[in-house]
């Protein structure tokens, strides 16, 4: 996995969880990454993730495809 690093303004309240949640939600509703990916991101189980991304205003819906949906359901 590649390891990335930024720089954040200390007036920003955001802790290192939240980055990789923002980052990896924002990965999944562009279509550049799966949930798995996204949830391997932030170390979660598929269904941890599903259940957390609410609190960050998105939905496991979201640009999710019947393919990727009986794929998912196939490999549960």
């Amino acid at each position: 996995m590649k390891s990335l690093s930024f720089q954040i303004p200390d007036q920003i309240d955001l802790n290192e969880y939240d980055f990789k949640m923002a980052m990896a939600v924002k990965l999944y509703e562009t279509g550049k990454i799966s949930i798995g990916q996204a949830a391997d991101i932030v170390n979660l189980s598929k269904s941890s993730l599903i259940d957390v991304m609410k609190n960050y205003g998105s939905s496991i819906l979201f640009g999710y495809s019947t393919d990727d949906l009986k794929n998912d359901l196939e490999n549960a």
